[in-house]
C-alpha cells in the first residue's frame, strides 16, 4: 500500500506556471506506475498525464500535450507535474494516482490509491 500527498497548487494567472508535487510513503514507489488526474466542478475526472515505473515513458492529454510535463524522482519518492502556459481550463482539482499495473496506464479503473488533491485556479 502507498500513501500520496498532493502539494503546489495555488491561483495563478493565464499564461502563468506551477509545479505540483505528489509524495509517496509506504511500499516502494517504484513499484507503481503513476498519474495526474484533474476534476472540474461538475465535470467527471479526466487523466492529465501518467508516467510508467523508470519515468521513460509518458503520455499526455491532448489538451495538455506541449504545456505540462510529468516527471519522478525514485529517489525521493516524488512524482511531479510542471505546468506552464496555464489557462482557465486548467482550474480543477489535481489528483496524483499510483498504479500496480506494468507500464504506462490511462484507464482510471486501473489506478489502486488516490491523494487528496490539490487545488488549482488560473484566471484570466
Amino acid at each position: 500500500q502507498v500513501q500520496l500527498v498532493e502539494s503546489g497548487g495555488g491561483l495563478v494567472q493565464a499564461g502563468g506556471s506551477l509545479r505540483l508535487s505528489c509524495t509517496a510513503s509506504g511500499r516502494t514507489f517504484s513499484s507503481y506506475a503513476m498519474g495526474w488526474f484533474r476534476q472540474a466542478p461538475g465535470k467527471e475526472r479526466e487523466l492529465v498525464g501518467a508516467i510508467n515505473w523508470s519515468g521513460i515513458i509518458t503520455y499526455y492529454a491532448d489538451s495538455v500535450k506541449g504545456r505540462f510535463t510529468i516527471s519522478r524522482d525514485n529517489a525521493k519518492n516524488t512524482l511531479y507535474l510542471q505546468m506552464n502556459n496555464l489557462k482557465p481550463e486548467d482550474t480543477a482539482v489535481y489528483y496524483c494516482a499510483a498504479s500496480t499495473k506494468i507500464g504506462v496506464t490511462t484507464q482510471y479503473a486501473e489506478y489502486n490509491y488516490w491523494g487528496q488533491g490539490t487545488q488549482v485556479t488560473v484566471s484570466s
